[in-house]
């Protein structure tokens, strides 16, 4: 069925322009339910939705984990947390960077927690939040070898006392981060790191331990890696990631206790698109700028309108495929801003015409292109791929076989 079918059966209007992605909010769920089961009983799961929700749209994503029981989300920068507030989003957020003294007083009457960690900005956070009649949550991120930030695990007895102490604020969480989610040597020395600063601090050291009192801080470490990886504790959460949209981390290999949790992750984003030309062009003949590709034989080329001001990088060019009525076809000549072109020659049955669907990034006719395909191509990794689809490109969202949104940039409809 076409979009336009598709979107006119669930009440919508067509879209405005034929590039557009789909989100599945099955593969969503489920994947959350595959990702809690592989954390275990009694561990949060608090999904990461920063990046626009590593592009698949943050809020509608996070409708649907709020609605599926996710315990929290996690994001980048305090707009993105404002942004999920004013939509309605009632779940606890943290900012895992760092926030400005600026927000503290928003961010404590949203009820929005921001992480800290050392230097100047932090004394500043502090005092601007002496005297809240609300208290400001506090994360306290901890350097166990990212290098990226967080207090010294030597100084972490010293921020807590800090934070305790101070007026207007209450120490929600200590945590760190994984430098290589894929190494469980690196990652186990990061985790007896973290376990052995937070043992200077309290007795709640050993990893899956209750919380004595409402007012312990929650202890997390692992995201997406370290719960694939298997490697590393629980502690009382985990920040789901790349796993949450059905993608492994690049260069992980799941151990065997993780093979089938890994095997049961579902892809949730497809990019599509349907023609704006299809043209016979003749032998010698230039296809985009540049030209990188000039045809060797009388051949049909279609043209589809995305290029790399959506996300679809530069990088690809020529080293890229489609899929169209199940058949991969390659990707010729330089990626334009608006625009790429594929040779449909070779297809076989009646010529490609402006009516068939492409797939860039999904599946159709029993192949499927994956993130780590494209990032494969163009040498760079699975998260860059997702988060760069850009706002331009209408988001549709699905589940149970129907349309169920519709976000453009002119608004959302459902």
């Amino acid at each position: 069925m076409s979009i336009e079918a598709r979107l006119a059966q669930a009440g919508m209007p067509p879209l405005a322009r034929l590039a557009w992605l789909e989100l599945d909010l099955d593969a969503l769920r489920g994947n959350l339910e595959v990702l809690r089961a592989a954390a275990g009983a009694g561990v949060r799961i608090e999904p990461v939705v920063k990046a626009d929700a590593y592009g698949h749209g943050a809020v509608t994503v996070s409708r649907a984990l709020e609605d599926a029981g996710a315990d929290g989300l996690s994001v980048a920068t305090y707009d993105e947390a404002v942004e999920l507030r004013d939509a309605g989003i009632s779940l606890p957020i943290l900012v895992l960077y760092p926030a400005p003294a600026s927000v503290v007083r928003d961010a404590a009457s949203r009820r929005v927690a921001i992480a800290l960690g050392p230097g100047d900005g932090t004394a500043e956070v502090l005092a601007a939040a002496a005297g809240l009649q609300t208290p400001l949550e506090i994360h306290l991120e901890v350097e166990t070898g990212l290098g990226r930030g967080g207090v010294l695990a030597g100084d972490l007895a010293t921020a807590v006392a800090t934070v305790r102490s101070a007026p207007g604020v209450h120490l929600g969480g200590i945590w760190t981060h994984l430098a290589a989610a894929d190494d469980a040597g690196s990652s186990l020395a990061q985790h007896v790191r973290f376990a052995d600063a937070l043992g200077r601090v309290e007795d709640r050291s050993r990893p899956g331990a209750q919380a004595d009192t409402v007012a312990s801080p929650r202890r997390h470490l692992a995201a997406s890696g370290g719960l694939l990886l298997d490697a590393v504790g629980r502690w009382d959460a985990i920040r789901t990631g790349i796993a949450l949209y059905g993608l492994l981390p690049d260069g992980l290999i799941a151990p065997a206790s993780m093979h089938d949790a890994a095997g049961r992750l579902q892809p949730v984003m497809e990019l599509k698109a349907r023609p704006v030309r299809v043209v016979d062009l003749p032998a010698g003949h230039g296809v985009s700028y540049g030209p990188t590709f000039v045809t060797s034989r009388p051949s049909r080329i279609a043209t589809l309108p995305v290029g790399y001001a959506d996300g679809w990088r530069r990088a690809l060019t020529d080293r890229a495929q489609a899929l169209v009525r199940g058949v991969r076809v390659p990707l010729v000549g330089r990626v334009a801003m608006d625009g790429v072109m594929v040779d449909v020659t070779d297809v076989p049955g009646e010529p490609v015409g402006e009516h068939d669907e492409f797939v860039l990034l999904g599946a159709q006719g029993g192949d499927r292109i994956t993130a780590h395909d494209l990032a494969s191509a163009c040498g760079t990794i699975t998260y860059e791929i997702v988060t760069g689809m850009s706002r331009r490109l209408a988001r549709v969202y699905h589940a149970a076989g129907q349309i169920v949104e519709a976000r453009t940039l002119a608004g959302g409809r459902n």
